[in-house]
């Protein structure tokens, strides 16, 4: 939804002040999955967080980090990985393409590269480093073999994976040596390719992923820190979607507010700007809910928060994220490597 969309639907284009902020109202409702959220549950999750103050990746990696915007990805947790070497990449590139030909084939053996459907290329991504003893983040790309025989281009990609550990120096150095820990693992593309992908990770270095669903408490974490993130310029007005109980068919409410405004509000509350506390996201949800209440007599406290989107990123439930400005890549990535850790631990 755009800021225009997020006007439209305006009863009357009137005009509210919470905590010193005008907001234009915006509700719309459609069909969807219901659950319910009461009471506060704040108290499950850190007392505050630090912003992370990192420099703008190298020109000549924007290429490769650029890969990663814009597309919807499923989040996973996985244990850490069990004799993994960085040196082994190309030798991985190999296995699994191998792997993906024989699972297609029914387990029949492939006996020459040329046959092989699927390329898989495995590559490291040190633009996402933010410390000397982290581990670096590792890219997995399959593209599909063109059926042009003079086709030189390497094929369609389909599928990508990113394996992560951003900002995760006390794990990192917590895990036995033989082991390697990239516990958030993002995916793209077609669920059979990803389905054979993990048997080969399971396979190959003894781990195990699990989905990463994000609870109602980290999408409003996200939702406030998001907000309050300078940009130069806005892409998408700043909606939460709630899920409705208690009704005779799914309803979602979807409330969205000019991203000028949802960082007014958040600067208006913010007390440090290098971080981020638990009141003051809780100050900041009360804020929208007195706000939404006011104009439309709904208690959205007593729905369960399902997505969120911002102009840096959105987030679902269900563990699908998009990530949309490269400028805060690595704050989104260390918010969610914080969350794969603790589903693994």
């Amino acid at each position: 939804m755009n800021t225009s969309d997020a006007k439209r639907v305006s009863p009357a284009g009137r005009k509210a002040t919470d905590h010193g902020v005008n907001f234009t109202n915006t509700a719309c409702l459609s069909r969807g999955v219901v659950s319910v959220r009461r009471g506060n549950v704040f108290s499950q999750t850190p007392a505050k967080r630090v912003i992370l103050q990192i420099p703008h990746v190298q020109e000549k990696a924007d290429l490769q980090l650029n890969l990663l915007l814009g597309k919807q990805w499923t989040l996973y947790a996985v244990t850490p990985l069990y004799k993994f070497s960085y040196g082994q990449m190309q030798s991985y590139s190999k296995q699994l393409s191998l792997f993906i030909a024989a699972e297609k084939q029914k387990g029949l053996a492939v006996e020459a590269e040329s046959d092989l459907t699927y390329i898989v290329k495995f590559s490291s991504v040190p633009a996402l480093k933010t410390a000397e003893h982290e581990q670096e983040s590792v890219l997995i790309q399959i593209a599909e073999r063109s059926q042009v025989a003079d086709d030189n281009k390497g094929g369609k990609m389909v599928w990508m994976g990113l394996f992560c550990c951003t900002c995760a120096n006390d794990i990192v150095e917590n895990v036995m040596e033989e082991f390697t820990c990239l516990p958030l693992f993002l995916v793209h593309g077609t669920k059979r390719l990803s389905d054979h992908v993990e048997a080969w990770l399971q396979q190959t270095f003894d781990c195990c992923c699990s989905p990463l669903h994000i609870n109602p408490i980290s999408l409003a974490w996200m939702v406030a820190m998001w907000s309050g993130y300078n940009m130069d310029r806005y892409t998408v007005a700043t909606e939460l979607t709630f899920s409705v109980p208690c009704t005779a068919y799914p309803l979602d409410i979807s409330y969205a507010i000019h991203p000028e405004d949802a960082k007014a509000l958040w600067d208006s509350i913010q007390s440090i700007q290098e971080e981020v506390r638990q009141e003051e996201v809780e100050l900041f949800m009360e804020c929208l809910y007195n706000h939404f209440h006011r104009h439309f007599k709904i208690h959205l406290s007593a729905s369960r928060l399902v997505k969120i989107s911002t102009s840096v990123a959105s987030a679902h439930s269900s563990g699908k994220i998009k990530i949309l400005h490269s400028q805060y890549l690595i704050r989104v990535l260390s918010l969610l490597t914080e969350l794969a850790i603790s589903k693994i631990l």
